[in-house]
């Protein structure tokens, strides 16, 4: 019922709703409730989502700054990595160059060792012949000496005078050979 008379009151009056002082110091009490109530609320949840918000920012603008000094990094590493390739190359083309001339080098001496092996085999075949050609000589002097022997038997057996020497000296020579009793 009061309130329906306060309806009344406000009918009475002209106006739509009754603007009291009792109204305006509950308005003006529950305003001060909401911006305490924001400011605690502000306090409690919307500080820690903006701290959140703020992180996640800085984190977003960490992982850019990163990801742009990684792919400055990576565009480094990339040419370093071409140069590398390139003086790859270049050491490759070197190595091989230093093989062939070792290998030529190799092959000279291997060329000059196998020529003072043949000198070698050909000084020691050489050295074998005038082996072999003094011992055929000491042969054909032993020869000699046999054959004189055998013509001192004759001269012996009979005398001889010069002239039968002669012919007995030629006759021997001439069963000998000519090649057989002179060096050479």
């Amino acid at each position: 019922m009061t309130f329906m008379v306060n309806e009344n009151v406000a009918l009475l009056s002209g106006r739509i709703f009754g603007l009291d002082s009792q109204l305006l110091f509950d308005v003006l009490i529950q305003g001060c409730a909401v911006f305490l109530l924001f400011i605690f609320l502000s306090y409690i949840l919307i500080n820690p989502v903006r701290k959140v918000l703020e992180n996640r920012q800085e984190k977003v603008k960490n992982d850019l700054e990163s990801a742009a000094k990684d792919r400055e990094d990576a565009a480094k590493l990339k040419t370093e990595y071409d140069a590398k390739l390139q003086n790859a190359d270049a050491e490759a083309d070197e190595i091989l160059s230093a093989a062939r001339k070792k290998a030529v080098k190799n092959e000279e001496n291997i060329v000059a060792e196998a020529k003072e092996e043949a000198a070698r085999i050909i000084s020691r075949a050489s050295q074998e012949a005038e082996l072999e050609r003094v011992k055929v000589a000491d042969e054909v002097k032993q020869e000699i000496i046999s054959v004189a022997t055998v013509m001192a038997g004759k001269f012996v057996d009979g005398e001889l005078d010069d002239k039968k020497q002669a012919e007995l000296i030629d006759e021997t020579l001439k069963e000998m050979g000519d090649d057989t009793w002179q060096n050479k």
